[in-house]
């Protein structure tokens, strides 16, 4: 059997990626950037909710900016019985540093959504090779959100809005 070079193979962390991209669309999120990344780190994905704005016809204009939301986005992809709880462990106290020293960067960079409600997000995200599926058992019968990919499975098994306080550090 061949070892093939890493390219061959897919990118799973990124097929996670993907597949909250594609749920948080389908629940009205807009997404503003993927894989934003700075000198402290990346986020996996931003996005924003414009949740109860009214806009004025005319003017296209927002009238209540109040209910804008802007997500930062942990997608921690993980095979099923996984030594780190599906990704919860990996949100240490140092890797929740980095995410919001990089959110700050990103609202530097576009300092019209400072005001926004700004929120930490986890989603967790299980995958298994459908190789190793039974047939006729589902294997993720509580999953948010589903994608089949060629060789392999995704399932949306949790989100956590505001998954950590920013205002600890």
């Amino acid at each position: 059997m061949a070892n093939h070079p890493p390219s061959h193979y897919l990118d799973i962390g990124q097929q996670g990626e993907d597949l909250v991209t594609q749920w948080l669309e389908s629940t009205g999120w807009l997404i503003l950037h993927r894989r934003f990344n700075c000198r402290w780190g990346e986020i996996d994905i931003i996005a924003e909710y414009q949740g109860g704005e009214t806009q004025e016809p005319s003017k296209n204009i927002l009238l209540n900016t109040q209910n804008l939301t802007l997500a930062f986005v942990e997608v921690k992809t993980r095979s099923p019985n996984n030594w780190d709880d599906g990704g919860r462990s990996a949100i240490t106290a140092q890797k929740q540093t980095k995410l919001w020293r990089t959110a700050q960067v990103y609202l530097a960079k576009y300092p019209e959504k400072a005001d926004y409600n700004c929120r930490f997000d986890v989603a967790v995200v299980s995958y298994q090779q459908k190789s190793q599926l039974k047939t006729g058992v589902i294997s993720a019968p509580d999953a948010l959100f589903s994608l089949s990919l060629p060789g392999y499975e995704l399932y949306l098994q949790e989100y956590i809005p505001a998954a950590f306080d920013a205002s600890i550090f």
